[in-house]
């Protein structure tokens, strides 16, 4: 794992960040739409092939941190690994499906068609089933968290997508009468987490066995975070020049969708941040097993999203408002367990 424990100033900002991609994208959808119509060409199987050369530039170098070696150190917090397992997959994905549907079938159902909440249901889907792999490593060491848990605990979790991820999924969406191909959801999954985590692997182990452990993960590693920037930055114009239509149609649905995944955020922070607290379990694990199941895999959610839906979906949209509404939620729950860490004091003992 990274040893920077701040925040970069680009992960601090990334909602503005966000938002000027946002608006870059809807003026070159609006005035220059020949180059989203160009790129749009290029696909494979209902896969964007440029969207998913961006979306490898972003994940690969989030596998490359993960280390699965540290698997072997998984007895050492057994009781905080189960929270972060039964929160992310028990409880999360399905949470996720009901605060959702009853946001957009019910209290918004003067403003959204029942059409278009059946889509944006699926994109919430998608973020509930994909807990974050990546930026845990940011709020648990904004937390202090401990760093060999935190650790285990993106490891497995990793590993967990692999299995999970496409049967839930085809669970709650043919509960919301979403119709999606088995093979389909399989596919992204082998594309945008098998081949980027065993690309991960690999380079890991041929650069530290060469070159040591120290230089992988304070130098080797760090060249790539301009990269990722980069990819991010270029997917979401890509996406929003794609999604330029539906925003300048349907600008106030933004808030609508942010809305109940704000609260499911919320929700799942403290289900496992308590939980950690009534097991007794110290604060620099509770914190991390607080963080990884209210952040998102939000590029895994936007990379199956457009596979199954396209770029200019609405539920692909919801994925994107995920991506804009994440890192001020999870400063703000940076702040609630840096606040709260006296709760712990007996666990601590």
């Amino acid at each position: 794992m990274s040893k920077n424990k701040n925040i970069s100033f680009f992960q601090k900002y990334l909602t503005f960040w966000v938002i000027i991609c946002m608006l870059s994208g809807i003026l070159i959808g609006k005035y220059i739409p020949a180059l989203p119509n160009f790129l749009n060409k290029f696909e494979y199987a209902n896969v964007s092939v440029p969207i998913a050369i961006l979306i490898w530039i972003m994940i690969y170098p989030m596998m490359m941190k993960v280390d699965f070696q540290s698997i072997k150190n998984i007895s050492k917090n057994p009781s905080g690994l189960v929270v972060t397992w039964v929160t992310n997959w028990l409880i999360k994905p399905f949470t996720m499906y009901i605060i959702a549907a009853f946001f957009f079938y019910i209290v918004f159902k003067m403003w959204i068609p029942a059409d278009l909440a059946k889509e944006y249901l699926a994109g919430a889907v998608l973020l509930g089933a994909a807990p974050c792999t990546a930026m845990v490593f940011v709020w648990s060491s904004l937390t202090k968290g401990n760093p060999s848990y935190t650790v285990v605990q993106v490891a497995t979790n990793d590993l967990i997508i692999l299995v999970a991820f496409v049967p839930i999924v085809s669970f709650l969406l043919g509960m919301g009468n979403v119709s999606v191909p088995f093979d389909t959801l399989f596919l992204s999954i082998v594309l945008f987490v098998v081949i980027p985590l065993l690309g991960g692997i690999f380079t890991r182990y041929f650069i530290t066995k060469k070159k040591g452990r120290d230089y992988f993960e304070n130098i080797f590693i760090k060249k790539f975070d301009g990269i990722t920037t980069i990819g991010l930055l270029l997917t979401l114009i890509l996406l929003f020049s794609f999604q330029g239509n539906v925003i300048i149609s349907n600008p106030f649905h933004i808030i609508l969708i942010a809305i109940p995944l704000i609260i499911q955020t919320i929700l799942i922070f403290f289900i496992a941040y308590l939980a950690s607290y009534l097991l007794k379990l110290p604060h620099d694990i509770a914190s991390p097993a607080g963080m990884i199941g209210a952040s998102n895999f939000f590029e895994l959610a936007v990379a199956v999203s457009i596979s199954i839906f396209g770029m200019s979906s609405p539920a692909t949209l919801t994925t994107i408002v995920g991506v804009l509404v994440e890192v001020p939620i999870m400063l703000f729950l940076v702040k609630v367990a840096n606040s709260t860490k006296g709760w712990f004091s007996n666990n601590e003992k």
